[in-house]
Formats: structure tokens, sequence, C-alpha cells
């Protein structure tokens, strides 16, 4: 590894450009695969009696399953590669208007599942006969019987065709619209003596510097910033869950969170009790802020110091450290942990670099032609950002046990419940390996904080995310929200998950506004899977630490498994429980004894 500053990545393996042939080529394949594939439809599968023996339905739905993995596949790789222009760069007119073209594809074959799906449903008697007498409706069998079960949440067939097509000036619309606005922004700053233009996520990144004048000035700016873009933030919050709110209903969906529950593969039952046992902690967590509010000599916590460091605050990371000792400790889980993240490092799999025009945060994609990932964030030398890079390194072994499974795009579809759980798993073995060395009490408290404030926000903040989410979608289905109604919203959630020990003057309100996960039309409640990838990791850790090396072979299998099974059926496989509260309080008591130490400390 010769970099030492944070690097961008290098796609040029997949395609050499957005205007190269090879590209172009590849466009012109999947449009022809769809065409073939309308083809099918009309000539075949729409022409087939639902009634017929599973004998004459057999070859349609094999010829179904091998189509549609060969066009994700193709679709999957092209839809990363103009999305990893798009996130780094949103001034890119020519990645803009590729996706533009991209996304008329993707109707297409969006329109294709739900047909399949239709179809699928029709002949839901004969599937037991064709997984029995097909090898590859057997290895495809979750598949089928979920998109049965799923079948019945489906408007008619021009209804669907027709909400597909509106999603691009619609949904899609809006969410672009967010990444626009939040991407492009400009925020002046004083920084080390010297004015600087800060993107939005560097100015976010400071809310972990140690100097309080700092964090709270970026506070500041960043509030004057949301305040300043509030307005288009909330028509797109409005378009977006208005659009949900209305096919959830037309789909005879019970509600917003329904389609969430099933897309998570969990029930009501496993989502209550981790809920319910979330809402039991909060306790814990208030006990570690008021530990911290009392180390900084305060009595409660404005938000700039939410994030600040505590203990040896000093410790920063080049990006050459950061990733040398990621491998370490990756080593001492796994040598094929280890090995992934080498080739990540030395292939130039991520994108690091903090500037203007970049999207914030961080994630992983999957690249199936290649066979590889590509991962995203915003380095800036924290420890946090170092946990940061070992999380989204664990979405890649994720997806390296898949690929090294030979699992087909249907057969790898991971919900995210079960996404997170490699990612945090990995971000585990960081934080206890440094933990396990340091000698030095300072540096330890400084770890214990990285630690539990990762699981403070996964577990507190990502509730008080679900609140407003959930009052969001009701207050939707009545009327538009406005700007200070969203602002409201996200304030009395926050004063519900983290008590008393927040300055009620300085909250958050604007968290809204910058967090991309509000503003999909395809995927609502993106934050309960957080808090089960957490709890759910942190079990199977403990499993780890009684086991050991044994452990390993089980939990790749877990992950080369983990799109074709419900989160119930898979964890049952460790003895895992997780319609019970048990299960999560015992995760949430191994948190607690971090606590009980960074208040000791």
């Amino acid at each position: 590894m010769k970099k030492t500053t944070p690097p961008r990545w290098d796609l040029s393996n997949v395609y050499p450009s957005l205007d190269s042939p090879e590209f172009n080529a590849d466009i012109k394949k999947l449009t022809t695969q769809l065409d073939n594939f309308e083809i099918l439809f009309s000539e075949k599968i729409s022409q087939s009696d639902s009634e017929a023996p599973a004998a004459e339905l057999s070859p349609l739905a094999e010829e179904l399953i091998t189509r549609f993995n060969e066009s994700y596949e193709l679709a999957e790789t092209l839809g990363v590669y103009i999305y990893s222009f798009i996130t780094t760069d949103s001034f890119d007119q020519l990645a803009k208007k590729t996706l533009s073209q991209f996304e008329q594809i993707e109707v297409r074959l969006n329109m294709l599942g739900t047909k399949a799906k239709q179809w699928i449903g029709s002949i839901s008697n004969s599937l037991p006969k064709i997984i029995k007498s097909s090898s590859l409706a057997q290895k495809h069998a979750f598949f089928l019987e979920e998109t049965v079960e799923q079948s019945q949440y489906l408007m008619s067939p021009e209804e669907e065709a027709l909400a597909a097509e509106l999603s691009l000036s619609g949904t899609s619309g809006w969410e672009k619209l967010q990444g626009t606005v939040t991407s492009q922004m400009k925020i002046s700053f004083e920084l080390d003596g010297e004015v600087k233009e800060l993107s939005s996520p560097a100015l976010i990144n400071l809310h972990s510097h140690p100097d309080e004048d700092v964090r709270k000035r970026a506070y500041e700016a960043e509030m004057e910033a949301w305040e300043s873009v509030k307005e288009p933030l909330a028509a797109s919050m409005n378009g977006i869950k208005g659009s949900v709110n209305t096919l959830n209903k037309r789909r005879g969906r019970e509600d917003a969170l329904h389609a969430s529950i099933d897309a998570a593969r969990m029930d009501r039952a496993s989502l209550e009790a981790m809920l319910d046992t979330m809402k039991d902690s909060f306790p814990i967590f208030q006990r570690y802020f008021l530990a911290k509010a009392k180390r900084l000599g305060k009595e409660k916590l404005p938000w700039w110091d939410v994030f600040a460091p505590i203990g040896d605050s000093n410790k920063t990371y080049s990006y050459q450290e950061a990733s040398e000792f990621i491998l370490e400790q990756f080593g001492g889980f796994s040598p094929k942990l280890k090995d992934l993240a080498q080739r990540a490092f030395n292939e130039n799999w991520i994108d690091a670099e903090q500037r203007v025009g970049k999207r914030g945060g961080a994630f992983c994609m999957g690249v199936p032609n290649v066979k590889e990932s590509r991962i995203l964030s915003n380095f800036d030398g924290t420890f946090d950002q170092v946990s940061t890079l070992a999380h989204e390194l664990g979405h890649a072994f994720h997806n390296e046990c898949i690929y090294s499974a030979g699992k087909t795009p249907l057969q790898g579809d991971t919900p995210m419940t079960l996404a997170e759980t490699a990612s945090i798993m990995c971000e585990t073995v960081v934080v206890n390996a440094l933990l396990a060395q340091t000698t030095d009490p300072a540096e330890e408290l400084s770890i214990l904080e990285t630690s539990l404030l990762g699981s403070s926000q996964v577990i507190v903040d990502i509730y008080s995310r679900y609140l407003f989410e959930k009052e969001v979608f009701e207050r939707r289905a009545d009327a538009e929200l406005s700007a200070e109604d969203l602002c409201e919203i996200m304030e009395n959630a926050q004063k519900a998950t983290y008590g008393d020990v927040l300055d009620e003057r300085y909250l958050h309100k604007y968290m809204w506004t910058w967090k991309p996960h509000y503003y999909s039309g395809g995927l609502s409640f993106y934050n309960f899977p957080y808090a089960f990838g957490l709890l759910f990791a942190t079990g199977l850790y403990a499993i780890y630490e009684q086991r050991g090396d044994e452990f390993i072979p089980d939990y790749i299998n877990l992950l080369a498994s983990t799109g074709e099974g419900r989160a119930a059926e898979l964890a049952d496989r460790f003895g895992i429980n997780i319609r019970e509260k048990k299960f999560w309080e015992d995760s949430l008591k191994v948190i607690e004894k971090q606590v009980d130490r960074y208040c000791q400390l």
C-alpha cells in the first residue's frame, strides 16, 4: 500500500468510462435481453394456463429464473458503475444524463419483475411439484415461495406498470433532488485560522473535533446551512412519503411499516421484541451520556458535544495507518477476511477522500460482473472513520462470501437486517481487539467512547429515527408537512429517546435533511435493520468467543445464505430465538458492561 492520503476508487476493470464502447455495448446487451424477455412473457408465459400440469409449467419457471439472473447481474453492474460517478461528483452532467437513460431500462426490468411475481403467484398450487421436479427451481425455492407470498400485495398489471413509469418523475426525482442539494452545498468555515469552503459531509465530521469551539461553531454553521435549504428538502420528503402511502394503500398493505418488515424478512413479533428491548435499554445509554457530560464539565449535552472525543483524543490515523491497523485486526479473526480487505486496499476499491460534490456518509456496493465491491467513505483520520472503514469492508466480505459460494443474484438478494451483520461484526472485531491490546486508561476510554457512541447511535438515535419516520408517514396521510413540522417531529423523537441527558435548547432538528435513508421510495424504515444488525452481530460475536475458530466456517456459510431464508430461520442455526426479548437483552448486556467500565474509568 503506497498511498497515505485517502484515495479515490478505481472502476477501470469494470468499464473504461461512461461513454466507452464496452459500457454502451452492455447497455445494448441488457436492452436486448429485456426485449427477448418481454417476448417470452407475451408469447409464452402470459399465454400459459395456470392450471396446466407442473411438467408444462416447470420449463417456463426455469427460463424465467435463468433470464432474471442474467439481467439482474448485468443491470446491477451497470447501475453500480453509473452510481459511482453520481455519488462522488454530483456536478457530472454525463453521469446524470446516463443515469436518467438507464432508469428507463430499470423501469422495464422492474415491470418484468412485477409480471413474474403475478405469474408465479398464479401458479402457486403447482409450485411444490415444480420445485420437486426441477433442480434449478429447488435452488431458488426460497425466491419462488417468497414471491408467491408477496404477490398478494400487487395492484393490477396496468396499475403496477403506471406506478413504475411514474416513479421516474416522482420518488426517484425527489430522491435525486435531495442528493444534489446536500452534496453541492459549500459552507464557509474558519478552521485552523483559515476560512475554508467545506462540503456538508466535511462540516458534519467536525461533530467529533477535539476543540469545543470548533464543534459549537460547526453546529451553528450546520443549522444555518440546513435552514437555507429546508424547503426543497421538505418538498422531497413530502413527495416521497406521500407516494409511498398511496401505493401501500392501493396494494393492500396494513401500514407503511408492513412492506419494510417483509423486505427485512422479519415478522412483527420479532420487531416488537427488539424495539421493546431497545426502549428498555435507554437508561443504560443515558448513564453513558451523563458520564460523558460530567467529563466535559456539564450537566447535559448540547448536540455539538454528543460526538465529542473523550480520552486520548489526539490520536489520529493516516489512511495507510488505518489500513494496516484494520488488516492486523481482521487477520486475527479470519485469514479470508484479511485477504479480502488486502485486495480492497491494494486494488483501490475505496473512495475515501472528502470533497465537494461527493455524497456524505459511507456505503458499499457489490459489482457482480467482476465479483468485487466498491466502498465510499469520507475519511478524516479519526478512529470513528477507521471503524467506518471496517464496517464497509464487512459488507464487502459479505459480498465475497456470496460470490465465492456461486450464488445467483436471486439467491443472494439479502435483506438489510442480515446485510448489516457482517459489517457490524467487523466493527466489533476492530474495537474489541484494540480494547484487549491497550494498557493506557486514556486510550481505553477513547476506544470505549467510540464504541459506545456507535452503539448509542444504533440503539438510541436509530429508535428516534424510527419514531420520526413512523409519525411522518402517519401525518402525511392527512396532509403535507411543513419544514417546521418535520423539525418538531424530529426534536420530539430525540427527546423521547435520549431523555433528559440532552440540552433541549440544542438538539438536531434538521437531522431529517441530510440523512439519505428517509428519501427512498423503494425502501422505507431504513433505520431498524441497523439495530438488528448490531444486536444480532453482538450475539454472534459472543458465540464466536465461546467456539473460537470453529465458528468461522458456520459464520461464512451464514453470510453466503442470507438471501435464502428469513431472519428467524437463519438465526435458529445458532440457537438464537429473535422473537423473544431474551436474545436482544443478552446482546445489550454486552454493551452495558462497556458502559459500566466507561463510568468506572
